[in-house]
C-alpha cells in the first residue's frame, strides 16, 4: 500500500514506516503532523486517482527531527572585472516517519 501526497510544492510516494526529508514544517521531534492533500492512493493493485485531491483522505506521520542540509556555495564572477561574490546556503528539512494511510 502507497499514496502520493503533496507537501512543500512537492509530490513524495510514501508507505508505511518510511522515512521522507520535507521543506521545513512546524513541530517538535515527536509531534504528530497530518498530510491531507492525497492525490492517489494504491491498495493491493488497485490505484484510486483523485481529482485532484482524494476526499476524506489522509496521511499522518511523526516529526522525526528539523535539521539543515549541507552547505551549497553559491559564486559568482564576471571574466576579467574583479567582480567575485560567494555565498553559502544551507536549506532547512523536516525528517518524517509515516505512521498511518487512511481516513
Amino acid at each position: 500500500m502507497y499514496a502520493v501526497i503533496v507537501t512543500g510544492g512537492k509530490q513524495y510516494r510514501v508507505s508505511v514506516g518510511d522515512e521522507i526529508f520535507i521543506e521545513k514544517i512546524d513541530g517538535e521531534a515527536g509531534d504528530s503532523v497530518t498530510f491531507s492533500e492525497v492525490l492517489a492512493l494504491s491498495d493491493d493493485g488497485s490505484l484510486q486517482v483523485g481529482t485532484p485531491t482524494i476526499d476524506g483522505l489522509a496521511v499522518s506521520g511523526e516529526v522525526v527531527k528539523q535539521g539543515k542540509q549541507k552547505k551549497i556555495i553559491v559564486f559568482k564572477y564576471k571574466a576579467k572585472k574583479g567582480y567575485r561574490r560567494k555565498k553559502g546556503h544551507r536549506q532547512p528539512y523536516t525528517r518524517v516517519r509515516i505512521t498511518k494511510i487512511g481516513a
